[in-house]
C-alpha cells in the first residue's frame, strides 16, 4: 500500500517533539490500533517501533510444523505502517506519565496527549538455567523466533528415531498453546512416513490438563492418544543440561531428567521491564504488566494511558486473536476521550487459540476469561471440534485477513 509517513531516528526525536497520540509497539496491536484511530478521524498519530521487519507470528508454528514457509511470515515494517502515521524508529526505555513523556533509547524524548502501549512481551531465555546458552545450538531449538522456526522444521522433518521433548512455560506467555502445535504436525508427518513408532514424543505443559478447558481438552487428547504422546501435566522445564542432552522437568511428583534427541522450548515470558520502572504496573502485579481497566483498557491512575495486547494486565488469554476486539474497543474509547466524553465501549475478554492437531486439522478454541465458550458463530457452539475447514481458515484465510484487513483497521 502507499505510505506517507515520516521516519524519525533517535537523534531527530528531540524533547520538543509532541504528538496527539503515541502508540508504542509496531506489532499486530500497535499497527491495527493506529490504523483504527486514523480511520476514526484522529490526527497526529505517532508509532514507536525500532524493527524494520514485521512478523505474522501465528504462522511460526506452521513453519516449524512444515506447513508454511518463513517467507510468508514477514514483510517490511514500512509496508504495514498506516498512511499518515509518524514512524519513530526507536525503542522505549521509560515513560514519565506525570509529564506525559516517552523516553527513547536514542536519548531523546517525545511528549503525548494520549499514550497507547502495545509493546508485547520479552522472552526470558536466561530464566531457565542452561537455556540461553543452548538455544539455537545443537539439539535445542524453538519456534518462537522466526529463523529458529525454520530450523526446527528441518530437524523435525529429518528425525527418524529418538526422543523429542516440547515444553510450554508456566506463567503468562504469548499464545502459550502454540508451544504444542508443531509437535502434533510433526507426529502426523512421522505417522504418515512410518517412523512414528521409533520416536518418543514428550509434551510438558504447566496446566493440570493439556489446555485447561474441558471441551478443548477432549479434542486435543484424541490427537495425543492418536500419536502416543507422553503428556506431562502440571510440569515445567527448570533446566537444560545440554552436556548430557537432558531436559530437567519439575512436577508435584518430583524432578525428572528426560534425555532428548531434540528439545523444542517455548521460553518463559514477561512484560518489558520499563513498564514497571515507569510506574505503570500495579504494585501487586508480580508480572509487571500495564495496569488497565480490563473492559475499557484505560489506565486507572493515568487517564491518558491505555494498554492492549500481551503487555496489558487484562483477564483474557494472551493471543493475537484477542487483539482484534481490543483494538476496536480502545479506538472507540480513546476517540471518545479526545472528544471530551467518557469511554463506554467494553472488551469482553474474548480469546482464541486455533490448535493445529495435524497437518490438515485444527481445534478452534474460542473462550472467555473464565474458560466459558465464546464461539464467534453462536449457533455453531460445537465448531471447536477437530476440523479440516478450521485448518483451511487458520492456515489460508487468516494470513490474508491479517495483512489486508486487520493491520489496516478494517475488521
Amino acid at each position: 500500500m502507499t505510505t506517507a509517513h515520516t521516519d524519525l531516528t533517535g537523534a531527530d526525536a528531540r524533547p520538543a517533539a509532541h504528538h496527539r497520540v503515541i502508540v508504542v509497539g509496531g506489532g499486530n496491536g500497535g499497527v491495527s490500533a493506529a490504523a483504527r484511530l486514523l480511520r476514526r478521524g484522529v490526527t497526529d498519530v505517532a508509532l514507536i517501533e525500532p524493527r524494520d521487519v514485521h512478523e505474522y507470528k501465528p504462522l511460526f508454528s506452521h513453519v516449524a510444523g512444515g506447513t508454511a514457509r518463513i517467507s510468508e511470515t514477514v514483510r517490511p515494517q514500512r509496508s504495514v505502517m498506516p498512511d499518515d502515521v509518524t514512524w519513530i524508529r526507536n525503542a522505549v526505555v521509560l515513560v514519565d506519565p506525570a509529564r506525559s513523556v516517552v523516553q527513547l533509547a536514542g536519548g531523546g524524548e517525545v511528549g503525548y496527549d494520549q499514550l497507547v502501549l502495545s509493546p508485547g512481551m520479552q522472552k526470558d531465555w536466561a530464566s531457565v538455567p542452561g537455556l540461553a546458552e543452548s538455544i539455537g545450538t545443537g539439539d535445542v531449538t524453538t519456534h518462537y523466533e522466526g529463523d529458529l522456526a525454520a530450523r526446527t522444521s528441518l530437524r523435525l522433518r529429518d528425525l527418524r528415531r529418538g526422543t523429542v521433548v516440547f515444553t510450554q512455560p508456566a506463567g503468562p506467555a504469548s499464545c502459550a498453546g502454540a508451544a504444542q502445535k508443531p509437535l502434533y504436525q510433526a507426529c502426523d508427518y512421522w505417522q504418515r512416513t512410518g517412523v512414528l513408532g521409533d520416536i518418543r514424543p514428550v509434551l510438558v505443559v504447566p496446566e493440570k490438563t493439556v489446555f485447561g478447558i474441558e471441551p478443548f481438552d477432549r479434542e486435543i487428547q484424541r490427537a495425543i492418544d492418536r500419536y502416543g504422546i507422553e503428556l506431562r501435566t502440571d510440569s515445567a522445564l527448570i533446566e537444560v543440561d545440554a552436556g548430557r542432552s537432558e531436559a530437567v522437568i519439575a512436577s508435584p511428583a518430583g524432578i525428572e531428567r528426560v534425555p532428548y534427541d531434540l528439545l523444542s522450548v517455548t521460553p518463559p515470558q514477561s512484560a518489558p521491564e520499563w513498564i514497571r520502572a515507569s510506574g505503570l504496573a500495579a504494585a501487586d502485579d508480580p508480572d509487571g504488566f500495564v495496569e488497565v481497566d480490563p473492559e475499557t483498557l484505560q489506565h486507572p491512575r493515568f487517564a491518558n494511558v491505555w494498554g492492549l495486547g500481551d503487555a496489558a494486565a487484562t483477564t483474557n488469554s494472551k493471543s493475537g486473536g484477542a487483539l482484534r476486539k481490543q483494538t476496536m474497543v480502545l479506538a472507540k474509547n480513546l476517540t471518545a476521550v479526545l472528544a471530551g466524553k467518557k469511554p463506554t465501549a467494553h472488551y469482553d475478554g474474548y480469546g482464541v487459540c486455533p490448535m493445529t492437531v495435524s497437518r490438515s486439522s485444527v481445534v478452534w478454541a474460542e473462550f472467555g476469561p473464565s474458560g466459558e465458550l465464546m464461539p464467534t458463530i453462536p449457533f455453531l457452539r460445537r465448531m471447536y471440534r477437530e476440523s479440516r475447514l478450521s485448518w483451511f481458515f487458520d492456515r489460508r484465510v487468516l494470513p490474508w485477513v491479517y495483512w489486508n484487513l486487520i493491520l489496516t483497521g478494517r475488521v
